[in-house]
């Protein structure tokens, strides 16, 4: 199964998780829906929208999880993102790994494409 992924700030996503749901980044909430990243989008993603922002998580999970309500909808330049327009219930994540900025460029975790 393909995997979609989130990049968050890590207390935010801290609080989802005590919270039992994730209702979504501020952008996110601003958008109406989620947005996500494919493995191909996600590096691009952190350097267009997250450059040199600290404590970030990549947060891993898989699209079948979401059915119906992850959709792939054009972005950037015609280029389809999936989104999920519904809360996401962090216990569904397959895992969660911290993204820290190097000075120039985030660090992904080791083996984190699949």
């Amino acid at each position: 199964m393909p995997h979609v992924y989130k990049i968050v700030d890590s207390t935010v996503w801290a609080n989802a998780t005590k919270a039992g749901v994730f209702k979504g980044a501020a952008i996110d909430l601003r958008d109406g829906y989620i947005h996500l990243s494919s493995a191909d989008q996600a590096e691009e993603t952190a350097r267009l929208h997250f450059a040199g922002v600290a404590n970030l998580l990549l947060v891993a999970f898989e699209a079948a999880v979401f059915g119906k309500n992850l959709k792939w909808e054009a972005s950037r330049g015609g280029t389809l993102f999936p989104h999920v327009h519904v809360s996401i219930d962090p216990a569904t994540a397959l895992w969660a790994k911290p993204m820290p900025w190097n000075g120039a460029t985030h660090d992904f975790p080791p083996g984190w494409k699949s």
